[in-house]
C-alpha cells in the first residue's frame, strides 16, 4: 500500500520564510500564516521541505492509497504561491469564482500575491474547506 512521502517536520517554519528570497512573497507568507492558523486553530508546521501546513487529517482512497495531510497549507514557490485550499467540490465552486486573479491545479490555487485576490472570499474558502475535510475523512486533533 502506498504512504504520502510527505511528513510534517521539525524544522523552523520561521527560518523557511525568512530564507524566501522575494520580499513580497516573504510578506504575503506572514500573513497567510496568521489567517491560516486562525482558521484551523492549529500551529504552523513545515510539511516536506516547502509546505506551511496547519493542522492535519487523514485520508484513505477507494485505491488503498492513504496518509497524513494538512488541514489547510500553503507553499511560497518561485513562480507563484501555492495555495492548499480547495478540495474540487462544487460546493466551493461560487467561492472560487469570487476569488480574484488565479490559476487553478487538481490540488491547489496558485497566485501571484495575496493583493490578487479577495481576501473575504479566501477566508470563506478555507472553511469550506475544513468542513468538507471534517464531514469526509477523519481529522487528527495534537
Amino acid at each position: 500500500m502506498a504512504q504520502n512521502k510527505k511528513v510534517y517536520t521539525e524544522s523552523s517554519v520561521e527560518n523557511f520564510v525568512e530564507k524566501i528570497n522575494d520580499p513580497q512573497k516573504r510578506m504575503d507568507s506572514a500573513a497567510l500564516i496568521k489567517l491560516m492558523e486562525t482558521a484551523t486553530g492549529e500551529p504552523a508546521k513545515m510539511f516536506g521541505s516547502s509546505i506551511i501546513g496547519f493542522g492535519q487529517y487523514h485520508y484513505k482512497y477507494a485505491s488503498g492509497h492513504e496518509g497524513n495531510a494538512p488541514l489547510l497549507g500553503f507553499s511560497p514557490r518561485q513562480s507563484a504561491i501555492s495555495l492548499y485550499v480547495y478540495s474540487g467540490g462544487d460546493e466551493q465552486r461560487h467561492l472560487v469564482d469570487q476569488l480574484g486573479k488565479f490559476k487553478i491545479g487538481k490540488a491547489c490555487i496558485y497566485i501571484k500575491r495575496l493583493s490578487d485576490i479577495n481576501m473575504e472570499t479566501l477566508n470563506q474558502l478555507m472553511r469550506e474547506t475544513i468542513r468538507f475535510i471534517e464531514n469526509t475523512y477523519t481529522r487528527i486533533k495534537e
